[in-house]
Protein backbone atom coordinates (compact mmCIF):
# COMPACT_ATOMS: atom_id res chain seq x y z
CA UNK A 1 0.00 0.00 0.00
CA UNK A 2 1.37 3.54 -1.33
CA UNK A 3 2.05 5.76 1.62
CA UNK A 4 0.31 8.90 2.14
CA UNK A 5 1.09 11.61 0.27
CA UNK A 6 -0.96 14.41 2.60
CA UNK A 7 0.56 14.93 6.02
CA UNK A 8 -1.98 16.88 8.74
CA UNK A 9 0.60 19.43 8.93
CA UNK A 10 0.16 20.19 5.42
CA UNK A 11 -3.60 19.72 5.45
CA UNK A 12 -3.19 22.63 8.08
CA UNK A 13 -1.47 24.75 5.96
CA UNK A 14 -4.15 25.11 3.54
CA UNK A 15 -6.48 27.22 6.31
CA UNK A 16 -6.41 30.80 6.74
CA UNK A 17 -5.46 31.77 10.21
CA UNK A 18 -6.63 35.73 9.85
CA UNK A 19 -10.19 34.54 8.33
CA UNK A 20 -12.13 36.27 11.13
CA UNK A 21 -10.12 39.29 10.89
CA UNK A 22 -10.81 39.97 7.23
CA UNK A 23 -13.25 42.96 7.31
CA UNK A 24 -16.21 41.95 4.49
CA UNK A 25 -18.74 44.28 3.85
CA UNK A 26 -21.93 42.98 5.07
CA UNK A 27 -19.97 42.30 8.60
CA UNK A 28 -18.83 46.15 7.81
CA UNK A 29 -22.26 47.98 7.35
CA UNK A 30 -23.97 46.11 9.95
CA UNK A 31 -20.89 47.45 12.39
CA UNK A 32 -21.00 51.35 10.69
CA UNK A 33 -25.38 50.67 11.00
CA UNK A 34 -25.47 49.81 15.00
CA UNK A 35 -23.19 52.61 16.10
CA UNK A 36 -25.42 55.13 13.39
CA UNK A 37 -28.86 54.26 14.86
CA UNK A 38 -27.68 54.22 18.36
CA UNK A 39 -26.84 57.52 18.05
CA UNK A 40 -30.03 58.46 16.34
CA UNK A 41 -32.03 56.91 19.29
CA UNK A 42 -29.98 59.06 22.25
CA UNK A 43 -30.40 62.12 19.41
CA UNK A 44 -34.35 61.54 19.96
CA UNK A 45 -34.23 60.67 23.23
CA UNK A 46 -32.44 64.00 24.16
CA UNK A 47 -34.42 66.13 21.82
CA UNK A 48 -37.44 64.56 23.46
CA UNK A 49 -36.21 65.25 26.87
CA UNK A 50 -35.36 68.53 25.97
CA UNK A 51 -39.08 69.51 25.01
CA UNK A 52 -40.10 67.88 28.03
CA UNK A 53 -42.22 65.11 26.50
CA UNK A 54 -43.08 61.75 27.88
CA UNK A 55 -44.12 60.53 24.82
CA UNK A 56 -40.78 57.92 24.47
CA UNK A 57 -41.95 56.35 28.29
CA UNK A 58 -45.31 55.69 27.25
CA UNK A 59 -46.83 52.52 27.10
CA UNK A 60 -49.00 53.65 24.48
CA UNK A 61 -52.19 56.02 24.44
CA UNK A 62 -54.49 57.10 27.62
CA UNK A 63 -57.68 56.16 27.72
CA UNK A 64 -60.28 59.04 26.76
CA UNK A 65 -61.42 59.74 30.18
CA UNK A 66 -58.25 60.38 31.13
CA UNK A 67 -56.95 62.63 28.26
CA UNK A 68 -57.40 65.40 30.86
CA UNK A 69 -54.44 64.09 33.04
CA UNK A 70 -51.88 64.97 29.86
CA UNK A 71 -48.25 64.75 30.27
CA UNK A 72 -48.73 64.79 33.88
CA UNK A 73 -47.59 60.95 34.50
CA UNK A 74 -46.64 61.39 37.71
CA UNK A 75 -50.35 62.19 38.55
CA UNK A 76 -51.35 58.39 38.97
CA UNK A 77 -47.38 56.91 38.75
CA UNK A 78 -46.68 57.44 42.36
CA UNK A 79 -44.23 54.73 43.79
CA UNK A 80 -40.78 53.96 42.54
CA UNK A 81 -39.75 50.71 41.37
CA UNK A 82 -36.71 49.20 39.94
CA UNK A 83 -37.73 50.28 36.66
CA UNK A 84 -39.78 53.64 37.02
CA UNK A 85 -42.47 53.92 39.28
CA UNK A 86 -45.90 51.99 39.85
CA UNK A 87 -49.60 52.95 40.09
CA UNK A 88 -51.04 52.40 43.51
CA UNK A 89 -54.77 52.06 44.52
CA UNK A 90 -54.42 55.19 46.78
CA UNK A 91 -53.16 57.12 43.57
CA UNK A 92 -56.94 55.47 41.59
CA UNK A 93 -58.74 56.66 44.82
CA UNK A 94 -57.34 59.82 45.05
CA UNK A 95 -60.05 60.59 41.66
CA UNK A 96 -62.15 57.49 42.04
CA UNK A 97 -64.40 56.48 44.74
CA UNK A 98 -64.16 52.61 44.00
CA UNK A 99 -66.34 51.02 46.51
CA UNK A 100 -66.12 47.62 47.70
CA UNK A 101 -67.94 44.45 45.96
CA UNK A 102 -69.33 42.91 48.67
CA UNK A 103 -68.71 43.39 52.74
CA UNK A 104 -68.35 39.41 52.46
CA UNK A 105 -65.23 39.39 50.24
CA UNK A 106 -62.22 37.69 51.13
CA UNK A 107 -60.03 39.46 49.04
CA UNK A 108 -60.07 42.73 46.87
CA UNK A 109 -57.49 43.39 43.79
CA UNK A 110 -55.67 45.85 43.38
CA UNK A 111 -57.48 48.53 40.82
CA UNK A 112 -54.90 48.24 38.31
CA UNK A 113 -55.22 44.48 38.32
CA UNK A 114 -58.60 44.97 36.73
CA UNK A 115 -58.70 48.62 35.14
CA UNK A 116 -55.77 48.35 32.40
CA UNK A 117 -54.51 51.75 31.12
CA UNK A 118 -53.25 52.54 28.18
CA UNK A 119 -54.60 50.07 26.42
CA UNK A 120 -57.69 51.71 25.02
CA UNK A 121 -60.86 53.02 26.64
CA UNK A 122 -62.46 49.77 26.07
CA UNK A 123 -60.50 48.18 28.43
CA UNK A 124 -60.51 50.08 31.48
CA UNK A 125 -64.28 49.16 32.15
CA UNK A 126 -64.19 45.87 30.57
CA UNK A 127 -62.84 44.02 32.95
CA UNK A 128 -61.57 40.27 31.94
CA UNK A 129 -63.40 37.09 33.07
CA UNK A 130 -60.10 35.95 35.48
CA UNK A 131 -60.66 39.02 36.87
CA UNK A 132 -64.28 37.78 38.67
CA UNK A 133 -63.89 34.16 37.84
CA UNK A 134 -60.73 33.83 39.92
CA UNK A 135 -63.09 34.35 43.23
CA UNK A 136 -66.48 33.00 41.65
CA UNK A 137 -65.20 29.96 40.44
CA UNK A 138 -64.85 28.63 43.67
CA UNK A 139 -66.31 31.15 46.13
CA UNK A 140 -65.74 31.95 49.58
CA UNK A 141 -67.20 34.36 51.98
CA UNK A 142 -65.78 35.58 55.61
CA UNK A 143 -69.22 34.05 57.12
CA UNK A 144 -68.84 31.39 55.35
CA UNK A 145 -72.83 31.61 54.25
CA UNK A 146 -73.72 31.78 50.23
CA UNK A 147 -76.19 33.69 48.33
CA UNK A 148 -74.93 33.41 44.95
CA UNK A 149 -73.51 30.28 42.96
CA UNK A 150 -70.32 29.31 44.54
CA UNK A 151 -68.96 27.93 41.43
CA UNK A 152 -69.31 30.23 37.81
CA UNK A 153 -67.03 30.30 35.47
CA UNK A 154 -68.74 31.33 31.95
CA UNK A 155 -71.57 32.64 31.59
CA UNK A 156 -72.52 30.17 28.74
CA UNK A 157 -71.26 27.03 30.99
CA UNK A 158 -72.07 27.09 34.33
CA UNK A 159 -74.15 30.33 35.12
CA UNK A 160 -77.81 29.87 36.89
CA UNK A 161 -80.78 30.67 35.64
CA UNK A 162 -82.14 34.25 36.26
CA UNK A 163 -83.22 34.97 40.17
CA UNK A 164 -86.98 35.63 39.11
CA UNK A 165 -87.57 32.46 37.66
CA UNK A 166 -84.97 30.45 39.27
CA UNK A 167 -86.86 31.22 42.41
CA UNK A 168 -90.72 31.33 40.98
CA UNK A 169 -91.03 34.57 41.76
CA UNK A 170 -94.63 36.24 40.77
CA UNK A 171 -95.14 39.91 39.87
CA UNK A 172 -96.07 41.54 42.83
CA UNK A 173 -98.17 44.25 40.98
CA UNK A 174 -101.85 44.80 41.46
CA UNK A 175 -102.99 46.36 38.16
CA UNK A 176 -105.12 44.05 36.62
CA UNK A 177 -103.59 43.59 33.24
CA UNK A 178 -103.97 40.84 30.08
CA UNK A 179 -101.34 40.44 27.74
CA UNK A 180 -103.21 38.12 25.76
CA UNK A 181 -106.16 40.75 25.44
CA UNK A 182 -104.33 43.89 24.33
CA UNK A 183 -102.36 41.94 21.63
CA UNK A 184 -104.95 40.07 19.77
CA UNK A 185 -105.92 41.12 16.07
CA UNK A 186 -108.82 43.59 15.86
CA UNK A 187 -108.72 44.97 19.03
CA UNK A 188 -111.58 47.67 20.03
CA UNK A 189 -109.75 50.69 20.56
CA UNK A 190 -111.27 54.40 20.85
CA UNK A 191 -111.71 54.95 17.24
CA UNK A 192 -112.05 51.30 15.73
CA UNK A 193 -110.46 48.06 15.83
CA UNK A 194 -106.56 48.27 16.36
CA UNK A 195 -103.55 45.99 16.41
CA UNK A 196 -101.25 47.03 19.13
CA UNK A 197 -97.79 46.31 19.56
CA UNK A 198 -95.40 46.10 22.68
CA UNK A 199 -93.41 49.50 21.67
CA UNK A 200 -97.00 51.40 22.48
CA UNK A 201 -97.00 50.80 25.93
CA UNK A 202 -93.03 49.69 26.47
CA UNK A 203 -90.20 52.09 26.11
CA UNK A 204 -87.10 52.56 27.59
CA UNK A 205 -87.37 56.31 27.04
CA UNK A 206 -90.28 58.83 26.20
CA UNK A 207 -88.32 60.24 23.85
CA UNK A 208 -90.38 62.69 21.40
CA UNK A 209 -92.82 60.03 19.56
CA UNK A 210 -96.52 60.43 20.90
CA UNK A 211 -98.02 57.76 22.31
CA UNK A 212 -101.00 56.02 20.20
CA UNK A 213 -102.74 55.54 23.14
CA UNK A 214 -102.15 58.09 25.39
CA UNK A 215 -101.98 62.05 25.67
CA UNK A 216 -99.02 64.14 26.02
CA UNK A 217 -99.30 66.34 29.38
CA UNK A 218 -100.38 69.36 27.81
CA UNK A 219 -103.55 68.11 26.54
CA UNK A 220 -104.62 66.37 29.76
CA UNK A 221 -107.83 68.31 31.52
CA UNK A 222 -106.26 67.64 35.00
CA UNK A 223 -102.79 67.87 36.68
CA UNK A 224 -101.96 64.17 37.05
CA UNK A 225 -98.91 65.08 39.01
CA UNK A 226 -95.48 63.74 38.38
CA UNK A 227 -94.57 61.35 36.10
CA UNK A 228 -91.43 59.09 36.11
CA UNK A 229 -88.49 61.51 35.06
CA UNK A 230 -85.95 59.62 32.39
CA UNK A 231 -82.44 58.99 33.59
CA UNK A 232 -83.85 59.53 36.95
CA UNK A 233 -82.74 57.51 39.98
CA UNK A 234 -86.17 55.05 39.47
CA UNK A 235 -85.88 55.47 35.47
CA UNK A 236 -83.19 54.91 33.40
CA UNK A 237 -83.08 54.75 29.54
CA UNK A 238 -81.53 51.22 29.68
CA UNK A 239 -84.64 50.20 31.46
CA UNK A 240 -87.87 50.22 30.23
CA UNK A 241 -89.90 53.09 31.45
CA UNK A 242 -92.86 51.94 34.13
CA UNK A 243 -96.44 52.44 32.51
CA UNK A 244 -98.46 55.34 33.69
CA UNK A 245 -102.22 55.78 33.04
CA UNK A 246 -102.35 59.16 31.19
CA UNK A 247 -98.73 58.20 28.74
CA UNK A 248 -99.86 54.86 27.54
CA UNK A 249 -103.85 54.06 28.67
CA UNK A 250 -105.60 57.18 28.90
CA UNK A 251 -107.22 57.42 25.18
CA UNK A 252 -108.89 53.53 25.41
CA UNK A 253 -110.05 53.57 29.48
CA UNK A 254 -111.48 57.34 29.91
CA UNK A 255 -112.32 58.07 33.05
CA UNK A 256 -116.02 59.10 32.05
CA UNK A 257 -118.66 59.52 34.84
CA UNK A 258 -121.47 61.64 33.36
CA UNK A 259 -122.85 62.27 29.65
CA UNK A 260 -123.69 66.09 30.85
CA UNK A 261 -119.88 66.16 32.12
CA UNK A 262 -117.18 66.12 29.08
CA UNK A 263 -114.28 65.92 31.23
CA UNK A 264 -113.16 62.39 32.70
CA UNK A 265 -112.14 62.35 36.03
CA UNK A 266 -108.46 62.94 36.95
CA UNK A 267 -106.78 59.38 37.47
CA UNK A 268 -106.16 59.84 41.59
CA UNK A 269 -107.09 59.36 44.82
CA UNK A 270 -110.67 58.32 45.43
CA UNK A 271 -111.08 61.59 47.66
CA UNK A 272 -109.94 64.05 45.25
CA UNK A 273 -112.18 61.80 42.13
CA UNK A 274 -115.05 62.58 44.56
CA UNK A 275 -114.21 65.98 45.29
CA UNK A 276 -113.67 66.63 41.70
CA UNK A 277 -117.28 64.77 40.30
CA UNK A 278 -118.78 66.97 43.20
CA UNK A 279 -117.70 70.25 41.48
CA UNK A 280 -118.53 69.69 38.15
CA UNK A 281 -122.06 68.77 39.04
CA UNK A 282 -122.59 71.79 40.96
CA UNK A 283 -121.57 73.89 38.24
CA UNK A 284 -123.52 72.16 35.83
CA UNK A 285 -126.38 72.26 37.59
CA UNK A 286 -125.80 76.09 38.36
CA UNK A 287 -125.39 76.54 34.53
CA UNK A 288 -128.38 74.63 34.06
CA UNK A 289 -131.02 75.48 36.87
CA UNK A 290 -134.03 74.32 34.40
CA UNK A 291 -132.72 70.57 34.59
CA UNK A 292 -133.54 70.41 38.36
CA UNK A 293 -136.84 69.68 37.87
CA UNK A 294 -135.98 66.66 35.51
CA UNK A 295 -136.71 63.41 36.15
CA UNK A 296 -133.84 61.00 35.79
CA UNK A 297 -133.85 59.00 32.93
CA UNK A 298 -134.09 55.10 33.22
CA UNK A 299 -133.57 54.60 29.45
CA UNK A 300 -131.44 51.54 28.77
CA UNK A 301 -132.07 49.74 32.01
CA UNK A 302 -132.25 46.49 32.50
CA UNK A 303 -134.53 45.63 34.34
CA UNK A 304 -136.00 48.98 34.00
CA UNK A 305 -137.14 50.37 36.81
CA UNK A 306 -139.77 53.32 37.78
CA UNK A 307 -138.16 56.72 37.70
CA UNK A 308 -137.60 58.55 41.12
CA UNK A 309 -139.09 62.03 41.95
CA UNK A 310 -137.44 64.95 40.76
CA UNK A 311 -134.84 66.52 43.14
CA UNK A 312 -136.33 69.15 45.37
CA UNK A 313 -133.17 72.04 45.13
CA UNK A 314 -130.18 71.61 43.29
CA UNK A 315 -127.48 70.21 46.25
CA UNK A 316 -130.34 67.22 46.35
CA UNK A 317 -129.75 67.18 42.02
CA UNK A 318 -126.16 66.70 42.66
CA UNK A 319 -126.39 64.15 45.43
CA UNK A 320 -128.13 62.31 43.66
CA UNK A 321 -125.68 62.07 40.23
CA UNK A 322 -122.95 62.22 42.48
CA UNK A 323 -123.63 58.92 44.19
CA UNK A 324 -124.88 57.39 40.46
CA UNK A 325 -121.72 58.65 39.42
CA UNK A 326 -119.80 56.82 42.38
CA UNK A 327 -121.34 53.86 41.77
CA UNK A 328 -120.48 53.47 38.29
CA UNK A 329 -116.79 54.34 38.58
CA UNK A 330 -115.98 52.27 41.63
CA UNK A 331 -118.58 49.19 40.78
CA UNK A 332 -116.95 49.36 37.00
CA UNK A 333 -114.30 51.85 35.93
CA UNK A 334 -111.83 51.60 38.31
CA UNK A 335 -112.58 48.42 38.71
CA UNK A 336 -111.33 47.39 35.51
CA UNK A 337 -107.92 47.65 36.88
CA UNK A 338 -108.21 47.50 40.62
CA UNK A 339 -109.10 45.74 43.28
CA UNK A 340 -110.64 47.98 45.60
CA UNK A 341 -111.92 47.44 49.08
CA UNK A 342 -114.16 49.49 50.61
CA UNK A 343 -113.93 51.67 54.27
CA UNK A 344 -117.38 50.57 55.71
CA UNK A 345 -117.99 54.34 57.04
CA UNK A 346 -118.38 56.71 54.06
CA UNK A 347 -118.12 53.70 51.22
CA UNK A 348 -114.44 55.17 50.02
CA UNK A 349 -112.48 52.47 48.15
CA UNK A 350 -109.15 51.97 49.18
CA UNK A 351 -106.86 51.41 46.17
CA UNK A 352 -103.96 49.45 46.44
CA UNK A 353 -100.32 50.74 45.42
CA UNK A 354 -99.47 49.72 41.73
CA UNK A 355 -96.53 48.63 43.03
CA UNK A 356 -94.69 48.07 39.23
CA UNK A 357 -91.50 46.40 39.42
CA UNK A 358 -89.29 48.68 37.15
CA UNK A 359 -86.17 45.96 37.23
CA UNK A 360 -86.28 42.34 37.77
CA UNK A 361 -82.96 41.66 37.38
CA UNK A 362 -81.12 43.15 40.63
CA UNK A 363 -78.20 42.12 40.30
CA UNK A 364 -77.33 42.50 36.26
CA UNK A 365 -77.37 45.09 34.22
CA UNK A 366 -79.79 45.09 30.47
CA UNK A 367 -79.64 47.81 28.14
CA UNK A 368 -82.61 47.68 25.84
CA UNK A 369 -81.75 50.22 23.11
CA UNK A 370 -78.45 48.06 22.67
CA UNK A 371 -81.10 45.64 21.64
CA UNK A 372 -83.62 47.48 20.11
CA UNK A 373 -83.09 45.47 16.42
CA UNK A 374 -84.03 42.66 18.51
CA UNK A 375 -88.44 41.64 17.77
CA UNK A 376 -89.40 42.29 21.43
CA UNK A 377 -91.37 38.61 21.34
CA UNK A 378 -88.00 36.13 20.31
CA UNK A 379 -87.43 37.36 23.68
CA UNK A 380 -90.49 38.10 25.92
CA UNK A 381 -92.19 34.78 24.39
CA UNK A 382 -94.81 34.12 26.71
CA UNK A 383 -96.10 37.88 26.61
CA UNK A 384 -98.78 36.57 23.96
CA UNK A 385 -100.36 34.41 26.16
CA UNK A 386 -100.30 35.74 29.39
CA UNK A 387 -103.63 36.15 31.22
CA UNK A 388 -102.66 37.28 34.48
CA UNK A 389 -100.42 40.30 36.35
CA UNK A 390 -98.69 37.45 38.25
CA UNK A 391 -96.78 36.32 34.85
CA UNK A 392 -93.13 37.23 35.24
CA UNK A 393 -92.48 37.92 31.49
CA UNK A 394 -88.56 37.93 31.95
CA UNK A 395 -86.59 35.99 29.20
CA UNK A 396 -84.62 32.90 30.50
CA UNK A 397 -80.88 32.50 30.31
CA UNK A 398 -81.31 30.08 27.30
CA UNK A 399 -82.77 32.72 25.31
CA UNK A 400 -79.68 35.34 26.56
CA UNK A 401 -77.77 32.02 25.06
CA UNK A 402 -78.62 32.19 21.51
CA UNK A 403 -76.52 35.36 21.04
CA UNK A 404 -74.42 35.80 23.89
CA UNK A 405 -71.87 32.54 23.80
CA UNK A 406 -68.39 31.91 23.02
CA UNK A 407 -66.65 32.05 19.90
CA UNK A 408 -65.94 34.69 17.30
CA UNK A 409 -69.17 34.60 15.57
CA UNK A 410 -71.55 35.36 19.03
CA UNK A 411 -71.58 38.72 20.90
CA UNK A 412 -70.15 39.40 24.17
CA UNK A 413 -70.61 37.19 27.01
CA UNK A 414 -68.27 38.49 29.25
CA UNK A 415 -69.25 39.36 32.90
CA UNK A 416 -68.48 42.83 33.03
CA UNK A 417 -71.45 43.01 29.98
CA UNK A 418 -74.29 42.73 33.25
CA UNK A 419 -72.01 42.79 36.11
CA UNK A 420 -70.63 45.66 38.33
CA UNK A 421 -67.86 44.96 40.78
CA UNK A 422 -68.28 47.95 42.61
CA UNK A 423 -71.47 48.35 45.20
CA UNK A 424 -71.94 51.91 43.70
CA UNK A 425 -74.80 52.65 46.10
CA UNK A 426 -71.75 53.32 48.69
CA UNK A 427 -69.93 55.91 46.23
CA UNK A 428 -68.54 58.65 48.44
CA UNK A 429 -67.58 61.92 46.99
CA UNK A 430 -64.04 62.70 46.33
CA UNK A 431 -62.62 65.99 46.30
CA UNK A 432 -61.30 67.02 43.00
CA UNK A 433 -57.61 67.67 42.83
CA UNK A 434 -56.09 67.56 39.64
CA UNK A 435 -56.23 70.42 36.48
CA UNK A 436 -56.38 70.16 33.12
CA UNK A 437 -53.25 72.16 32.71
CA UNK A 438 -50.51 70.88 30.75
CA UNK A 439 -51.31 69.09 28.54
CA UNK A 440 -49.68 67.86 25.44
CA UNK A 441 -50.63 67.41 21.34
CA UNK A 442 -49.73 63.97 21.48
CA UNK A 443 -51.98 62.74 24.39
CA UNK A 444 -54.83 64.03 22.86
CA UNK A 445 -54.04 63.06 19.69
CA UNK A 446 -53.49 59.67 20.62
CA UNK A 447 -56.92 58.85 22.12
CA UNK A 448 -58.96 60.87 19.68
Amino acid sequence: MAGRTRTTKKLAQRINRDYFKNRFALARWRHYLSFALTAAGLVWLGSQAAANRQKPYSSGPIAVSHAFIGNKCNSCHVVNTSFGKTVTDQACSACHSGPVHQKEQTFQPACAECHLEHKGAARLAQTNDKACTSCHGDLKTRSGTLHVAAKIVGFDSSHPEFTPLRTKQLDPGTIKFNHKVHLKKDLRGASGNVQMKCDDCHRSSPAARPWPYGQSVEAKLIDPGSLPAPHSKLSNRSYIEPVEYYRNCSVCHTLMFDKRIKEPVPHKDPATVRAFVVVKLQEYIAAHPSEISLPEETEGRIPPRVPPLPAKNAAEWVERRAAQAEKLLWGKTCKECHDLGFAVADNTPQVPKANLTTRWLKHGNFDHPAHQMVVCSSCHQQASTSKLTSDVLVPGIRVCQTCHHSGEEAARSNCSECHQYHDWNKEEYVEPKLTAAGRTPWVMDATN
